[in-house]
């Protein structure tokens, strides 16, 4: 790609300026700050302007400006992203593409159960307004309150009820899209069912913005449950969990909405940093799962078939303990613990994260071989391990040995630890990014354990919508 000399920089600003408004065109350092950073301080660019349009029309115009003056683009919504893919690069020729004010909900229709909402809509709004209508809008995470929409399309994020709805490509039946050359793809189609060719729609959620701008979806909702029934599960093992795991399924079906794991040294950081939120057993366990089930019908329905659920959980001997969240305050105790987990770990210093998937029979024996060759590699490092078990997505992370430098800890050991991690997710046949997507962050190590094949397809791809390689450049693919 070719970059825009200063004198078409220029232009190119200022015709951005009057398609959308010059007090939407940021150019000042202390206004542009925000967005040239990630949400962990990983990567700092810088960009020539953040534009900000109001709606699809001054997307596409911008869209099109940008390909006619050769000025690459970087799309951005909350940017609460954790693998830079939000994030310019360095040079100060990019522009970042801000989202924000695409902050519509168009349409809420009850019957087709489904919404239909522009890119820079909260991920918290999208649920408050199908809350307003009776339903439920099931992806929830941990950064919802300040996440748009259009990241969660554009990384295809999970959350914590993938195991009963899916990932957010599941809850998408339709897009709007401005295409790298500034036209506009209407595929708003509230439909379950369409098969009149090539599904372009999955071809853009997941891509980060590198094949084209989502400015708008239609997203499935589902029937708000009459119940929910919240517990903590303490296990010997991992396998056992997903033992546990398999029993539950069998119990409860679809209602199984939840089932997080967490290691016994995550749930010891939660309480040395926070406190409030205590260890909820009298002693200590090596796994500990949070499960939750959604009934449409009752609680006393749901709490019924959770105490048969345990029942024969405690009697074929994997669970070990367990309480039951007896009011909604005490529900929502148990998921602040699971949520606090990633802010426990900040204040514990500098440690290496993962964001892995593994089929979900293999997760027991990916623990068990991993940590081993973490502790070979790094005596004493600890493993902060947990995450979406029920759909084979772990958060494996390495936290520096006690009482070490951490700084000096990455420093050494990043390198060789995410090569002893994404060795075992692929000897494993997994992935090395369940839900956060490549970025900038994983681009080398994609490349590294795609296949040639895989490799090829991605780049013919991206060549036959994005030529001039303008859509977010450097992500997903080098």
């Amino acid at each position: 790609m070719s970059q825009a000399r200063p004198d078409t920089r220029s232009a190119f600003l200022a015709a951005c300026a009057e398609a959308i408004g010059a007090q939407h065109v940021l150019t000042d350092a202390h206004d542009t700050a925000p967005y040239v950073a990630d949400w962990r301080k990983r990567y700092q660019g810088a960009a020539c302007a953040v534009l900000c349009p109001a709606d699809t029309a001054g997307v596409a115009a911008v869209v099109k400006l940008a390909h006619a003056h050769r000025v690459a683009l970087v799309p951005q919504g909350g940017n609460t992203g954790l693998a830079g893919g939000a994030t310019p690069d360095a040079s100060g020729e990019q522009a970042v593409l801000s989202l924000r004010r695409l902050n519509r909900v168009r349409e809420i229709d009850a019957h087709n159960n489904t919404i239909t909402a522009e890119a820079g809509v909260i991920l918290a709004e999208v649920q408050a307004r199908a809350a307003d209508a009776g339903r439920l809008f099931p992806l929830s995470l941990a950064a919802e309150g300040s996440c748009t929409l259009g990241g969660n399309l554009s990384t295809n994020a999970g959350g914590t009820a993938v195991l009963r709805y899916g990932n957010t490509r599941e809850l998408c039946l339709g897009l709007e899209v401005v295409t790298p050359q500034g036209e506009v793809w209407d595929g708003l189609r509230g439909l379950r069912k369409d098969n009149t060719g090539y599904d372009l729609r999955d071809l853009f959620i997941g891509a980060e913005g590198t094949l084209g701008v989502i400015t708008a979806a239609v997203m499935k909702l589902h029937p708000q449950p009459a119940a929910r029934v919240t517990a903590l599960a303490a296990l010997g093992s991992a396998h056992a969990a997903l033992d546990f795991l398999a029993l539950a399924q069998r119990y409860a079906g679809p209602l199984l909405t939840g089932f997080e794991l967490m290691s016994d040294f995550c749930m010891q950081l939660v309480g040395r940093h926070f406190p409030q939120l205590r260890y909820p057993f009298q002693t200590r366990h090596a796994q500990v799962v949070l499960l939750e089930l959604s009934d449409n019908e009752s609680e006393e329905h749901a709490r019924a078939l959770f105490e048969r659920l345990m029942e024969a959980a405690l009697d074929e001997g994997l669970v070990e303990d367990a309480v039951v969240a007896e009011s909604l305050a005490q529900s929502q105790a148990f998921w602040h613990i699971r949520e606090h987990i990633p802010l426990a770990q900040a204040q514990e210093g500098l440690n290496v994260k993962h964001d892995i998937g593994v089929p979900i029979s293999r997760i027991g024996h990916f623990i068990e071989e991993t940590d081993a060759g973490i502790a070979r590699a790094v005596p004493g490092a600890r493993m902060v391990t947990f995450g979406h078990l029920g759909d084979g997505n772990l958060h494996y992370n390495v936290q520096a040995p006690e009482g070490g430098d951490p700084k000096r800890f990455l420093a050494e050991n990043e390198k060789t630890l995410n090569r002893i991690v994404y060795d075992s997710v692929h000897r494993h046949r997994g992935t090395i990014s369940a839900e956060h997507g490549l970025g900038q962050l994983k681009v080398e190590e994609a490349a590294h354990y795609k296949s040639a094949v895989e490799l090829k397809l991605m780049h013919a791809i991206k060549a036959a919508l994005d030529p001039l390689n303008l859509m977010n450049p450097g992500k997903v693919l080098r």
